[in-house]
């Protein structure tokens, strides 16, 4: 049997909270009911904005080919595709099974999540890239922000070791990289080394006399 003394506390202890949130309800129902026509058209003109300025920035993120999942013809195209856009995941592949695994994948983010863009380039067909940025293991994912590689995705190790992953899997991952928005207990910052990091500027601005 409970002691009486405890429980006394405890229904004392969910009284307040309940009297706390009861106060907040009623503040923001007060908040509301003093709200005049000028208020109301303000919010609303405010909401208006908000939309508009996500509207254009759609209209940009289309503009530079978010939504499709492209192929990047040329080494000096990725350094292009990397400045113009904040976000970019960049599969690199060759012919073979997994990477077509991968592209699956790539195809179906790509049209869910256009705040990113999505690409691919050839290893094989990119030696001075591939090189820079340390692509040994194909399929390699390269999670691209502020024109810097701040992540990889190697191989399936991190999705079961196995080509059955689910897209959900491999979204919730690029969710963790903040290469993606993406609203759920994936989107915390995953802990990464500093050693990952490569820069894609520094890695342009060497001697590339080597890419076509």
């Amino acid at each position: 049997m409970a002691n009486p003394n405890l429980q006394d506390i405890i229904e004392k202890q969910v009284l307040t909270v309940a009297k706390a949130v009861e106060d907040k309800i009623d503040e923001e129902i007060s908040a509301l009911d003093r709200l005049d026509l000028d208020d109301i058209e303000a919010l609303r003109e405010r909401r208006l904005q908000q939309m508009k300025r996500m509207a254009e920035k759609r209209s940009r993120w289309i503009s530079l080919g978010h939504g499709e999942y492209t192929e990047i013809p040329s080494e000096k195209d990725f350094f292009s595709a990397v400045k113009a856009s904040d976000r970019v995941v960049c599969h690199f592949y060759r012919d073979n099974w997994p990477c077509k695994v991968m592209d699956k994948h790539m195809s179906i983010l790509a049209k869910q999540h256009i705040e990113t863009r999505f690409v691919k380039i050839h290893a094989e067909k990119s030696p001075f890239l591939a090189d820079k940025l340390k692509i040994a293991v194909l399929p390699t994912l390269a999670l691209i922000k502020n024109a810097k590689v701040d992540d990889y995705v190697v191989g399936f190790d991190e999705l079961g070791g196995t080509d059955e992953f689910n897209t959900e899997d491999m979204e919730e991952r690029l969710a963790k990289a903040q290469v993606i928005f993406f609203e759920g207990e994936s989107s915390q910052n995953s802990s990464k080394s500093s050693a990952q990091t490569r820069s894609v500027r520094q890695s342009e601005s060497n001697d590339s006399s080597d890419s076509d």
